[in-house]
């Protein structure tokens, strides 16, 4: 009997120690890695972080689903980046009001998920998001699109975010784009009517990673979409694509686009980099 209990002891700590070891793991594997950047301190910057309206995941022709939209790290992390180098930070949707969120394991959330969800004032951005549509995007020195499964229903049929886009584009904004929320920049048309992102350098998220969480009903796919568009897509992969980042930044330096929900940092920092120069 006492041979049991030290099994059983056993058995516990181990599962104890892998449980709050798990988000250190994690971490090391390559999910929502830091990303050694600089300190920044900007006077009179303003960014825009545009999310879904979208909550549910549901198949073609039909309506219900597990729940989703935005995919918070997406969101978090780029808000407090610009929070913290002094950017007076606006978020909005597709329609305004909700922005849902994806339901997420504690142990994938970051300690910028934990933050806003600490703070009411924070959840009320979501829960009462601005529209595009009451929005005068060539106020913004920032516009950036955070992704999550629900941005794959909204942002890239919308096309008042294209239109707005180009007004941002036309007035010197730098664009960013998480994962999911390339989408957003799909229908964006130069004054020519030619897709503006065409023969650009970009990333989304790849249909490996789409296809190994078993995902791939979704209306629109990004490294499809992009494709489609004429970007000149780039990504870089991992036996589990999960775990891969990368970014990048077109030869304009207008747009800068993250793989997938690992580049919050890296990318949040890459725009500043631009914008302090």
């Amino acid at each position: 009997m006492k041979k049991l209990k030290k099994i059983a002891l056993s058995i516990i700590i181990l599962v104890v120690v892998v449980v709050l070891a798990l988000p250190m793991l994690l971490t090391k594997a390559g999910l929502h890695p830091e990303y050694d950047g600089k300190e920044f301190n900007f006077n009179n910057k303003k960014a825009l972080i545009i999310a879904t309206n979208h909550g549910v995941l549901n198949k073609p022709n039909e309506t219900v689903g597990a729940p989703t939209g935005l995919l918070l790290s997406e969101l978090s992390i780029p808000y407090f980046e610009f929070k913290d180098a002094n950017i007076d930070v606006t978020i909005a949707s597709i329609n305004g009001g909700l922005i849902p969120v994806e339901p997420t394991p504690w142990f994938i959330e970051t300690k910028e998920d934990k933050m806003f969800n600490e703070s009411a004032e924070l959840t009320s951005l979501l829960t009462n998001s601005q529209s595009i549509e009451d929005v005068d995007f060539t106020e913004f020195d920032i516009v950036f699109l955070s992704g999550g499964w629900g941005a794959a229903y909204d942002l890239g049929f919308s096309e008042s975010l294209a239109d707005k886009m180009f007004t941002a584009y036309e007035s010197g904004s730098l664009i960013g784009a998480i994962c999911h929320g390339v989408l957003g920049l799909i229908k964006i048309k130069n004054k020519d009517g030619e897709l503006l992102i065409k023969n650009r350098k970009m990333t989304g998220v790849t249909n490996k990673q789409l296809q190994e969480l078993g995902i791939f009903f979704t209306p629109m796919h990004p490294e499809d979409e992009l494709k489609k568009a004429g970007v000149l897509f780039e990504s870089k992969s991992k036996r589990i694509e999960f775990f891969a980042n990368h970014v990048v930044v077109d030869n304009e330096k207008r747009f800068i686009t993250g793989q997938n929900q690992n580049a919050g940092h890296e990318i949040s920092q890459q725009i500043m980099e631009l914008l302090d120069k």
